[in-house]
């Protein structure tokens, strides 16, 4: 069974066990789905209201956008750990000879990478639904601010867990090139993300 088709107590439960997936990768997949769809959420509590009418072009084309970051969040939940999954095969792999060990070896560097991109694309999704969010505050409805301040600080999380993941994979990474670039793209996402997500929460929090 796929991790999004389990309701939220096996979800949880499974997150609980000693299953080494789904880990936190997934749970910053989640995180950042939540961030996502409460900023389409506000978006659409903000549309059809007379009171945001001049709004109202902006809140749709921000719920669009934050609808589609949703979906693609949902949809790396299950790739981050079918991306785990794949370095856990490689200890099943046998290792009697040099050829053996060999191919063991490209196979892990291969999985390593596959858990590197997975967390990494959602420093980037992360990353486009704080611009999103920080682009709404003070132009949707007043009622769901704290919404609006919670989708950014799910998406805080999102980022900064995904991060984690990088990190700890690219440690593994014997090819410098790839390991160092993955660490520079991501430092560069998280100097433009953070501000974002403290910046939308400390105007919200001073609007309540």
């Amino acid at each position: 069974m796929k991790l999004v088709d389990m309701t939220v107590s096996e979800f949880v439960d499974l997150m609980a066990s000693d299953a080494p997936a789904p880990g936190g990768g997934s749970a910053s997949a989640l995180n950042g789905a939540l961030g996502a769809g409460l900023a389409a959420m506000v978006c659409a509590l903000t549309i059809g209201k007379k009171k945001y009418a001049e709004c109202e072009a902006d809140a749709r084309a921000a719920q669009e956008k934050a609808l589609a970051l949703k979906d693609r969040f949902v949809d790396i939940i299950d790739r981050d750990t079918e991306a785990f999954n794949a370095v856990s095969a490689v200890f099943a792999m046998p290792k009697s000879t040099d050829a053996e060990k060999a191919a063991r070896k490209e196979a892990m560097q291969s999985a390593l990478k596959g858990c590197t991109i997975s967390p990494f694309t959602m420093m980037e999704l992360a990353c486009e639904a704080l611009e999103l969010v920080r682009s709404l505050v003070g132009k949707t409805n007043a009622s769901a601010a704290s919404d609006l301040g919670c989708a950014a600080l799910n998406l805080r999380s999102a980022i900064q867990g995904a991060w984690l993941n990088v990190c700890i994979n690219i440690g593994g990474i014997a090819d410098e090139e790839f390991a160092r670039t993955y660490r520079e793209k991501g430092e560069a996402l998280l100097a433009r993300a953070l501000p974002l997500a403290d910046a939308a929460y400390q105007e919200i929090l001073a609007s309540l």
